[in-house]
């Protein structure tokens, strides 16, 4: 390979190199919006908007996906995130058949495709797509977030799954036989999240034909996630935008030594959560905990950095009813080990020391000894 070439390439590396483990800037939110029915068989009547911030679904892009056994399938379901989404329908729906139909009809509204490994709401919500699975565990999460009772029913034989819902009363909106599953002494509805006809799609009671009597497993969602990071936003309104900053004091500091960041939501919002993310040379985000904003919207959250190396930094706001949430720019902190700074100490003494051996050796054979040669008679 030639030289000119052979350093090109060097170069290139260098620079995806730092561009991976310096990411920049702050990305957009992702947007979606779905119509609901006023009542079941009517015309659209809502458009719920909706949007997840780029921090809040990379976190849930990093995530564990595997799969060990069936019951790990409840850890896809998190209720939490979604309860943005459950609130604004809890908003028109009081019945609980009413608001599943509806949790249904935001769901067959997602594009039906075939994937490969399981992935979690926000995800599929963003994509746009996914299958059965995917599918239900979004109504799964939005459901159970609405205060009920819900279990994942999956069908091995088939390769299907869908969801159970326990309500207070049998469905009255079905338009074929109900049917149920008994568990625990609690009947579940069978709800049906595919089909991309959502204005005359599956409601709740109502099973494909197919499926009516298969053999299916319960899955429990005691395993399901408890606790998020950030949540979507959610509104019948057109969100507004915001905008979030963040300053760190300082970019280099000794492993263990305290940082603060400190930042500011704009519009000025009191007493919201912001999420604080860390990326450390180039693995995954992960949260590093929250702070809340004053009176002037202003944050601080102080952190012993305890990961040596590059560690990348961004807050996050998720957003309510009116605003649509925000990640701030990415700050970056090298963080230097103990051992290092030690090592790099000694090394400066020791280079001092030698320098100065050096001088002071050089100058001793430059001084005149105090010998003068005799003089020559004229």
């Amino acid at each position: 390979m030639r030289p000119a070439i052979s350093g090109a390439l060097l170069v290139l590396t260098v620079f995806a190199a730092l561009f991976y483990l310096y990411p920049t800037g702050s990305a957009a939110n992702y947007a979606v919006t779905y119509q609901l029915l006023d009542h079941m068989g009517g015309s659209p009547h809502y458009r719920l908007n909706v949007a997840v911030s780029e921090s809040l679904f990379q976190y849930y892009v990093d995530k564990d996906h595997r799969l060990f056994t069936e019951t790990d399938f409840a850890k896809f379901v998190t209720s939490f995130t979604l309860k943005p989404i459950s609130d604004s329908l809890r908003q028109i729906y009081e019945d609980d058949e009413e608001f599943v139909n509806a949790v249904l009809t935001l769901v067959h509204q997602i594009t039906y495709e075939a994937t490969g490994p399981p992935k979690y709401p926000v995800e599929t919500i963003v994509d746009g797509k996914g299958d059965c699975d995917l599918f239900s565990y979004v109504a799964a999460s939005i459901i159970t977030a609405g205060r009920l009772d819900a279990v994942l029913f999956y069908y091995q034989t088939e390769s299907h799954m869908n969801i159970g819902v326990n309500l207070q009363h049998d469905p009255v909106a079905a338009r074929k036989n109900v049917e149920y599953v008994m568990h625990d002494g609690r009947k579940y509805y069978v709800a049906e999240c595919t089909g991309e006809d959502w204005q005359n799609g599956w409601r709740v009671g109502e099973s494909p034909d197919n499926l009516e009597g298969a053999q299916l497993q319960v899955i429990s969602l005691e395993n399901s996630e408890q606790s998020a990071p950030g949540q979507v936003s959610a509104s019948y309104k057109s969100l507004y935008t915001s905008a979030l900053s963040l300053r760190s004091s300082a970019g280099y500091l000794i492993q263990g030594s305290p940082i603060t960041f400190s930042g500011q939501i704009s519009p000025i919002l009191q007493n919201v959560n912001v999420t604080v993310y860390v990326k450390v040379n180039g693995l995954p985000w992960s949260e590093l905990g929250t702070a809340t904003t004053d009176s002037s919207g202003q944050f601080k959250f102080v952190w012993d950095a305890a990961a040596t190396g590059i560690n990348s930094v961004r807050a996050s706001w998720s957003g309510n009813d009116e605003y649509a949430g925000t990640d701030s720019p990415v700050q970056t902190v090298t963080v230097l080990s103990l051992f290092f700074v030690s090592l790099l100490s000694i090394t400066i003494v020791l280079v001092c020391i030698g320098s100065a051996i050096f001088l002071l050796s050089r100058r001793s054979n430059r001084e005149p000894t105090g010998w003068q040669p005799p003089e020559v008679p004229s």
